[in-house]
């Protein structure tokens, strides 16, 4: 089906501002490493006061000497302000000090730290000594990594990701697809600005690290102090690497579309033609053309093995800094990580540079386009390869595929690289029909009327608009025996038309083989899946593996199995007198150390109809700690009914439940239960 009105750059703007809209609303990024443990534990009361604090974490973090901070009630810091190292084999632990003889009261506990993977993360949590109390402590209400910050940042982190597509893609396109290419003005802008994109992309993360890990100001971009501190640290590190590298690449991409492209003139040499009237031109023509073809043959080789250890560097300034660097078996992941980042160069990046070769150019060899169809194919089993690698090593579970964020995201990832591969077995079957489809001889004058309407220089243009049947709509053009003087406004307005002309001309010649046309649109289409597929991967760098996600879940369930469930306790009692008989049904929610406990009493006769009663009373003992008895103040709610708000139970351990009911002025009871408090 022919579109009407179609637009391909509209399209290519569209997809990326709905990636945009969608990258907006991602923020902040995901944590990588989370805080499994704590001690004191979230929420506890502790009778005495801690001689530290200390965090353990799923995986690897850095921290430093303020990473870790404790308030009294009154906001004010009290601990010793140094950072101790309590790592132990596998367990991640980091502590500070507290000085004794803190008074009694409720303590926040502030924290964050740089994941091994380069992400940050933090938090915040209270505990108690002796009693919870108010507290005058300010948390910061926005997380790191969040923010406008945190936006700009994942914005960098995409544009970086498109800018290593483009250029490692685009580049190895014309050399191992396409040298001709080399001389195409727009494969040539694609892949200058993919160098530019990404070195802006990188700047842009390098000054926003600070404020990214840090306070989340958008003005300490500025803070030279901070960006020292970054350059040291392995995410800065990997930045700074990575732009002494695309210096590098600078260099060649000039000898690419310099040296290189004059090498794969159409004449087949750089070299001047001579016209022989010596007798010996046919001579030095055939010595030219073969001291030509070895300068191309050393060129290429010498292009393709810079250019491949290049692109390995700018990939492996990724994989050092990101997910591959931590977790299981990073000495394997990293390279594996350099290849899939390489094979999604080479496929999206080739894509985009044969998308730009169809559109805005001479017509494609049917010989490219062959051998791009190869890499891609080769490139896709790189990716199942290394895919199915990753997917093992940071999912770990079929369950967690689709009950984690990260595995869902995988998912998609997944289908939109099915999409992708649906849509270019269509294009090879294009690349077929042109083999077929187009005669040589009708190929080579189609190339030939291309090429002499592609130069848009003065003299072409006004060749081209000599043309009969291209200027019978196009206005006279002021003739030099007028006598007056040109009118610098008609003058342009001429140029502008006759420029549309020849525009008019090179889209007439390019859309006449419907083949062609076909496999333009369908390359178009893989383009657009392409810029989802993209956003997809960065989105899955800032989003915490569903490894780790299922660690953390598993140590929550370690440390308390029931911690979510309330203890519910029925007491049946009997005071002896009349109507003395009757039940108690306690609910303790959520049944935790600490003061967030809520009860609730629900006294019913024998019946099971709620009932009042003149008298009850609740309280707690921890025989084993000589704690209590710790009485409950309860409200009376409604018929047979009471509550507790703020219940203190300041210690796990089994506590004994006293309840006491009076049913009139001389008959009472007390009953008594345990119940394990976590």
């Amino acid at each position: 089906m022919v579109l009407t009105g179609f637009r391909p750059r509209r399209l290519l703007v569209v997809v990326a501002v709905l990636f945009g809209v969608l990258a907006a609303g991602v923020a902040p990024a995901a944590a990588h490493a989370a805080l499994t443990g704590s001690d004191p534990a979230q929420g506890s009361v502790v009778a005495h006061a801690p001689e530290q604090v200390a965090l353990t974490f799923s995986e690897g973090v850095a921290m430093g000497n303020d990473s870790l901070r404790v308030l009294d009630p009154q906001g004010k810091r009290v601990d010793r302000g140094k950072l101790r190292n309590l790592c132990s084999g596998s367990v991640v632990k980091y502590g500070a000090g507290l000085p004794p003889g803190l008074p009694n009261g409720t303590y926040t506990v502030a924290w964050q730290a740089i994941s091994a993977d380069s992400h940050p993360v933090s938090g915040a949590f209270t505990f108690s000594i002796g009693a919870p109390s108010k507290t005058a402590a300010a948390v910061p209400q926005q997380q790191v990594g969040g923010g406008l910050v945190g936006a700009l940042y994942e914005i960098a982190r995409y544009l970086a990701y498109a800018g290593f597509v483009l250029l490692v893609g685009g580049a190895a396109f014309v050399v191992a697809c396409r040298p001709a290419a080399a001389r195409v003005r727009s494969v040539q802008r694609l892949v200058v600005r993919g160098w530019a994109l990404l070195t802006g992309a990188t700047l842009a993360m390098l000054l926003l690290r600070t404020p990214y890990t840090g306070s989340g100001k958008l003005a300490d971009v500025f803070d030279f102090g901070g960006l020292q501190q970054v350059v040291m640290s392995k995410p800065g590190a990997a930045l700074l690497s990575r732009l002494l590298l695309l210096a590098a690449a600078a260099l060649f991409v000039a000898v690419l579309f310099g040296a290189y492209a004059r090498l794969h003139a159409p004449d087949g040499t750089d070299a001047n033609d001579t016209d022989g009237s010596d007798g010996t031109g046919e001579a030095e023509d055939t010595e030219d053309a073969e001291d030509a073809a070895k300068r191309r043959k050393d060129l290429t080789f010498g292009l393709a093995a810079g250019g491949t250890v290049l692109a390995a560097g700018l990939a492996t300034t990724w994989a050092i800094a990101e997910h591959a660097s931590t977790g299981l078996q990073p000495a394997v992941a990293m390279p594996v990580d350099v290849l899939h980042l390489l094979a999604v160069a080479a496929w999206l990046g080739g894509l985009a540079a044969l998308l730009v070769s169809l559109y805005w150019g001479p017509p494609v060899e049917r010989t490219a386009v062959r051998r791009f169809s190869r890499v891609a194919f080769g490139s896709v089993l790189v990716l199942v390869a290394t895919g199915t690698y990753q997917s093992w090593r940071q999912v770990g579970s079929w369950h967690a595929l689709t009950d984690t964020s990260y595995g869902q995201l995988l998912l998609v990832k997944v289908g939109l690289v099915a999409v992708m591969v649906a849509v270019a077995g269509l294009s090879r079957r294009w690349t077929g029909r042109l083999t077929a489809a187009t005669p040589g001889t009708n190929r080579t004058n189609h190339r030939n009327r291309t090429d002499r309407t592609e130069s848009t220089a003065a003299p072409a243009v006004a060749q081209d608009t000599s043309a009969p049947s291209d200027t019978e709509d196009a206005p006279a053009a002021d003739t030099a025996g007028s006598g007056g003087p040109a009118d610098p406004a008609r003058v342009a307005q001429l140029a502008r038309q006759q420029a549309a002309l020849v525009t008019a001309r090179k889209k007439r010649i390019r859309d006449a083989d419907p083949v062609r046309r076909g496999l333009r649109r369908s390359v178009l289409t893989e383009a657009a899946v392409a810029v989802l597929l993209l956003a997809v991967t960065t989105a899955l760098t800032t989003t915490e593996p569903a490894r780790t996600a299922e660690a953390v879940k598993a140590a929550s369930a370690d440390r308390s199995p029931d911690a979510n469930q309330p203890r519910v306790l029925n007491v049946p009692f009997d005071t002896g007198g009349a109507d003395g008989k009757g039940t108690a049904r306690l609910d303790l929610d959520p049944g935790r150390s600490g003061g967030g406990n809520e009860l609730r009493l629900r006294i019913a006769d024998p019946s099971g109809k709620a009932r009042d009663v003149p008298q009850v009373e609740v309280s707690f003992t921890l025989g084993a700690k000589k704690l209590g008895p710790l009485p409950v103040a309860l409200r009376h709610s409604g018929t047979g009914h009471w509550t507790a708000s703020g219940v203190q139970l300041p210690v796990p351990g089994r506590w004994q439940l006293s309840l006491l009911v009076r049913t009139s002025d001389f008959d009472q009871v007390t009953e008594t239960r345990n119940v394990t408090i976590d």
